[in-house]
């Protein structure tokens, strides 16, 4: 009885601990009577709910656009500058087919092109995002000669020579998804399979060689660090990796996916708390962290994939699970942004949403983005960079403005 308390108590602590990092979830969760007001029995959003969100874009965009004012001119990066918003407009014209969005992502492109790191490689945080976007911003507005130009300094920037880690916000899958954007909006092959099948068997060997020297090939046939961490999560760690290693377009052969990638993910699921939700980091036992960067909300992304590819039950059920630990921990405190934001957390309902056609999910990311139409009055943190796509109000334009067409939802930057 005794221990029974004692255990009963730990788990109580627990979602204590977690629930300081979040605000009590005020909804009820779904019922098809409460889902009346945002879509009907096809998935389709009513007119009014559209409206909602379309209207409240329109004013977070003139909030964005006044707070951009005072932004750091020499911030050329996706995640928190210039590169960023012009990924937002692009998506507002792809949404919307309004001109004008086209021609405000050309001037941010210009201003990001200007203040190029000269340093990482990565879509989010180096100069391959600045160059992706242009050459995708340049190919819609048809001028060719541009286009061809960001693409070819894009391609410049990869040597293999040189060490650069695996990882989504600083290493090789952020200069992966980078070329999979462009061949995504070009809708043709641009840049060669065979060059990003070149990255994915670099990425793949460096990731045999730590297991191997690092005596971690009985668990995990890869591994990866990040100063000196063995992160586990989407943006600096093993989930964010083995999401992009699965997907079909990179041309990992089958006999790696089974016998190299398949296992490496078997050992993250293990890592998974009673909770259901993953620690940021290889043997850190705080189950603290909901975010898209690091807990459920990324490595959800992984264990959809990996259901896709190899049909096991046991990633799906998984999935669903971190689903209720964001459903119940996700809308934070730390504000609505997409990397450790509420609007990030909902865009995993919508990937559940997507693969099973449950209305719950929909329902659940319709909730979220209820909260993010009361944008600013839950008492969240102010982001360092409260305007931008990742940490700030950008994210959550890109996410209600996302949301209007559910079955086209993808994680901005991320999600293929």
């Amino acid at each position: 009885m005794l221990v029974v308390q004692a255990w009963a108590e730990g788990w109580g602590l627990l979602f204590a601990i977690m629930a300081q990092r979040a605000f009590p979830n005020p909804f009820a969760d779904y019922e098809k009577s409460l889902a009346t007001g945002y879509f009907d029995s096809s998935g389709r959003l009513t007119p009014e709910f559209t409206q909602h969100l379309n209207n409240k874009v329109k004013e977070l965009l003139q909030q964005m656009e006044r707070g951009l004012k005072k932004a750091d001119p020499k911030d050329c990066t996706g995640y928190t500058g210039w590169a960023g918003i012009a990924l937002l407009y692009v998506h507002l014209y792809d949404v919307y087919g309004d001109p004008s969005y086209l021609q405000v992502a050309h001037e941010y492109v210009k201003k990001s092109l200007s203040c190029l790191t000269k340093r990482s490689i990565t879509f989010l945080c180096g100069d391959a995002g600045p160059l992706a976007v242009a050459a995708v911003v340049y190919h819609k507005l048809q001028d060719d000669k541009q286009a061809e130009d960001c693409i070819a300094r894009l391609l410049d920037l990869f040597r293999v020579n040189v060490p650069v880690p695996s990882e989504m916000l600083y290493g090789h899958m952020g200069y992966l998804y980078a070329l999979l954007f462009v061949n995504k909006h070009f809708g043709m092959e641009k840049i060669h399979r065979n060059y990003i099948q070149q990255i994915c068997d670099t990425v793949i060997a460096s990731g045999e060689q730590l297991a191997k020297g690092r005596n971690f090939t009985s668990k995990s046939p890869l591994m990866y660090e990040w100063y000196q961490e063995y992160y586990v999560g989407a943006a600096h760690g093993l989930a964010g990796i083995y999401y992009f290693l699965m997907q079909p377009n990179l041309g990992v052969s089958q006999a790696k996916l089974h016998d190299v990638v398949k296992p490496s993910v078997d050992y993250v699921c293990q890592l998974k708390f009673r909770s259901g939700n993953y620690p940021p980091c290889i043997d850190d036992k705080r189950d603290l962290l909901v975010h898209w960067c690091h807990g459920a909300p990324g490595v959800i992304y992984m264990l959809l994939q990996a259901f896709k590819v190899f049909g096991d039950q046991k990633y799906l059920s998984d999935a669903m699970q971190c689903a209720e630990v964001i459903w119940q921990y996700g809308l934070l405190k730390k504000g609505y942004g997409l990397c450790h934001g509420t609007a990030g957390n909902a865009y995993a309902f919508l990937a559940l949403y997507n693969l099973t056609k449950d209305m719950k999910y929909l329902y659940r990311a319709c909730k979220f983005a209820e909260w993010c139409l009361s944008y600013g009055q839950h008492g969240c943190r102010t982001p360092d960079t409260p305007f931008s796509l990742f940490e700030g109000m950008a994210g959550t334009i890109y996410f209600l403005s996302d949301l209007l067409v559910p079955t086209k939802a993808k994680f901005p930057a991320f999600e293929l």
